[in-house]
């Protein structure tokens, strides 16, 4: 009970990136969960991943069942949406529509970094690699 009442009462949550644990995600991109409420026992309907990809590689082909947003960090590259495709950069948003199969190319000449932002919240079974 005392954990349910310390995190009714939590009024601010700060992380850093580099306390948040990095994987390979199953896209094939380096991913950092930064907010997610099942982590963070927090209210919220979204979660928040950090993503790097780095020179020349992709991402595998995806679909997720949820509504997801990129935020391009740095870099360029080409993302695709279904049959769409079209050059991103650093300051580009871009919507991904649920069930859509998507996937993005680093073609810059840096790593690339985006925020990827899902609601709701990412879960496992809502994605789906495509072959």
């Amino acid at each position: 009970m005392a954990r349910f009442h310390a995190l009714f009462d939590l009024a601010m949550l700060v992380k850093k990136l580099e306390d948040c644990r990095e994987i390979v995600a199953a896209d094939k991109t380096m991913l950092r969960e930064v907010l997610h409420p099942k982590n963070d026992g927090i209210e919220l309907r979204f979660s928040v991943a950090h993503a790097r990809l780095d020179i020349g590689h992709a991402s595998l082909p995806h679909r997720l069942r949820t509504t997801e947003i990129y935020y391009i960090l740095k870099g360029r590259g080409i993302m695709h949406i279904n049959q769409e495709s079209q050059e991103v950069r650093e300051g580009c948003a871009v919507y991904i529509p649920p069930s859509a199969v998507q996937h993005i190319d680093n073609t810059g000449n840096e790593e690339m970094e985006f925020l990827c932002i899902v609601d709701p919240a990412w879960r496992v079974e809502d994605e789906e690699i495509v072959t």
